[in-house]
């Protein structure tokens, strides 16, 4: 509803604006935050750190799996290591930034005739199309986005 990105498709469109409010939000609650509080799991809650490391790589394996490709070891290796708890904010907020700026690069190079083309997911290939996984991945961001506010909140003690 930004009235911008008028040359892509609406569902390019809403991924593009999911990422670009996913890099405001986040910049906006957690760019204050120390190092301490970043990685801080409150109540047992997942540390902001561990939500934008999960933006990012769930973002890239979902377009992956758009692409009609599988996930990669390096992919891997990101996943196994989202809990990683020594992410210093300026290092986390960078990797998002450059992140998201690759991922819109990715989500621009799909076309229309593409939505509607079958794609498997994980190792038991459930069932999607391209359109279903660039919704996910717009849908899926935001999710992460509204959590790792809520952690934010928490650790800041903003309300």
């Amino acid at each position: 509803m930004r009235g911008t990105l008028t040359e892509v498709s609406p569902v390019q469109r809403a991924v593009l604006h999911a990422f670009e409010l996913a890099l405001e939000d986040i910049e906006r609650w957690c760019s204050q935050l120390s190092d301490e509080q970043l990685n801080a799991r409150p109540h047992g809650l997942a540390s902001v750190a561990f939500q934008v490391r999960h933006i990012i790589g769930s973002a890239d394996r979902l377009l992956s799996y758009a692409e009609g490709q599988q996930i990669s070891p390096a992919q891997l290796e990101f996943l196994k290591n989202e809990l990683d708890s020594h992410s210093t904010r300026d290092e986390l907020l960078d990797n998002l930034r450059k992140a998201l700026n690759s991922y819109a690069t990715r989500v621009r190079a799909f076309t229309v005739e593409q939505y509607a083309e079958p794609r498997g997911i994980g190792r038991k290939q459930l069932p999607t199309t391209v359109a279903g996984l660039l919704v996910h991945v717009a849908d899926h961001t935001m999710r992460h986005v509204g959590q790792a506010i809520t952690t934010a909140k928490v650790v800041s003690n903003v309300s």
